[in-house]
């Protein structure tokens, strides 16, 4: 390691520092850029409960329900490989901007949707603007925030999906009560209102990605946003040493030539960092979360509730416990790590499907209307537990692992490819759930959930590093040649109070 670019207190053999306060300023900078992903969150959630009224209001049927519900996933894998290189050309910031109006159009043609296919253009148009906030965001976020927090940072996105997750529920909860022909429209027609102020936010308030500028060449631009984000002159001058470094020749790039050094003629390092945020994005979604999301009210309904305000009341609950948890998970990535976390949830979540599959497979077998109180409340508290145990470590953790992990040049698209494959298993996943459940039961789809689960858990275990208190230009190290990164990190995470004395900032 060059011990020239590291802080004297880090070389010495003296206690470390205490640590420094978080950056505000690079916390507002996360908060408003995370804002983004609110939109993909609302629209997954309004989505659950507003397909109870489209069934009813455009006479359609589950098939053709599950394909224009799940379908948003697939029209964003448009919209998250197309920022990659749109960041790259126009910047971070007005990607942003221009995820927030596609968004606001696509919300727009939803609510006035008055057939099938007006819904469905909706959808495609909102999807590309999903894709495109669902990509930027902890891009964006892991470039501006301090090696410090940058875990804490970078898993603001998650949050505030969560917390657009539950602005959706509770849209469903309060409109439910208009005519048929209203409340569905309403409730999309509510999600063209936080693009409108998301957009003002980043143009007028948030700076361009430091990373990006460096990029470009435009180093003193640069220079004035690191001393901002920074928790000190010295580690803004660091930074800005690193990112030049890692740069190099990429300065006044626009994305020429990554996608060959990317997948045709990637390094050894680069495949495995490639193959990480893949998996890693793969197993959050297989192991079926958007159908819990997608589908609660009718996952309560198979466990006994049959009224709609009780369906719709507790999938609210299911709302508060996925944000609730997921803000637990943000004050523990950068003090226990990102692997004590990833693999506890993903336990959590094993156990959990495990659960909830019994408990809905002994319903199941009983006569209608004589399901046992045991179990239905069994099924209705592993669906809460499943959603916690995610949202406090997978949920959060593949973004933030997918955005840290891509060296500087690849970054921006290499997080797309991550992105792009966490919307098409979310597309597959809820547009077949209810062809899953009723080919194998519903019972079945949650063993096979678990199964999927366990296979995430032994790849988590065996193929990712643990990142946490290392700078984004370590990254290469960290995965590279001979576990020198990976003993590296292992010393880092022995240092009391999250700190690691030899780590570079």
């Amino acid at each position: 390691m060059d011990n020239s670019k590291t802080p004297p207190e880090k070389i010495s053999g003296d206690p470390p520092t205490k640590k420094p306060a978080r950056n505000r300023y690079a916390f507002a900078c996360a908060i408003l850029a995370s804002m983004t992903s609110v939109l993909l969150g609302y629209d997954v959630a309004v989505m659950s409960g507003a397909s109870i009224f489209i069934k009813d209001d455009l006479h359609i049927s589950d098939t053709k329900l599950e394909i224009v519900t799940g379908i948003i996933n697939i029209f964003s894998l448009i919209g998250s490989i197309a920022a990659g290189r749109t960041s790259d050309w126009i910047g971070r910031r007005y990607t942003m901007v221009l995820a927030a109006a596609i968004f606001f159009v696509g919300a727009v043609v939803m609510g006035l949707a008055t057939n099938y296919a007006f819904l469905m253009s909706g959808r495609f148009i909102a999807g590309i603007g999903v894709g495109c906030a669902l990509m930027i965001a902890p891009v964006y976020t892991a470039e501006v925030a301090p090696a410090s927090s940058r875990g804490f940072l970078t898993s603001f996105p998650e949050v505030f999906i969560n917390s657009g997750v539950l602005l959706g529920y509770i849209s469903n909860f309060a409109f439910a009560g208009l005519p048929n022909h209203i409340n569905w429209r309403v409730m999309f027609l509510v999600g063209a209102v936080p693009p409108v102020f998301l957009a003002a936010g980043v143009l007028f308030l948030m700076p361009e990605s430091p990373r990006w500028l460096v990029m470009q060449g435009r180093h003193a631009e640069a220079a004035a946003v690191l001393v901002k984000t920074s928790d000190s002159p010295e580690e803004a001058e660091i930074r800005l040493e690193d990112i030049k470094s890692a740069a190099g020749d990429e300065e006044r790039s626009h994305g020429e030539g990554v996608w060959k050094d990317l997948l045709l003629q990637p390094t050894p390092v680069v495949r495995r960092v490639l193959v990480a945020a893949i998996g890693l994005q793969f197993f959050q979604q297989a192991s079926g979360i958007d159908s819990v999301v997608l589908y609660s009210p009718r996952i309560f309904e198979k466990a006994g509730i049959k009224s709609k305000n009780q369906k719709l009341g507790a999938t609210v609950a299911v709302g508060f416990t996925k944000t609730s948890f997921i803000l637990i998970a943000t004050f523990f990535l950068d003090k226990v790590g990102r692997r004590p976390l990833l693999l506890g949830s993903a336990g959590g979540m094993i156990i959990s499907l495990l659960t909830l599959a019994s408990a809905l497979l002994v319903i199941g077998r009983q006569a209608e209307g004589k399901a046992p109180k045991a179990a239905v409340g069994v099924s209705i508290a592993t669906v809460l537990s499943f959603v916690g145990s995610f949202s406090i470590g997978l949920g959060p953790i593949a973004w933030v692992y997918s955005s840290e992990i891509f060296p500087l040049r690849l970054r921006a698209q290499g997080a797309s490819m991550g992105t792009a494959t966490n919307r098409v298993i979310s597309g597959v996943v809820s547009m077949t759930f209810i062809s899953l459940y009723k080919a194998i039961s519903i019972a079945g789809s949650f063993y096979l959930y678990a199964g999927i689960a366990l296979c995430g858990w032994v790849f988590f275990y065996v193929f990712l590093p643990e990142t946490r208190g290392r700078s984004l230009e370590d990254m290469e190290e960290v995965f590279g040649g001979k576990g020198k990164g990976m003993k590296e990190v292992e010393v880092a995470g022995g240092v009391a109070g999250g700190e690691d004395r030899h780590e570079k900032v």
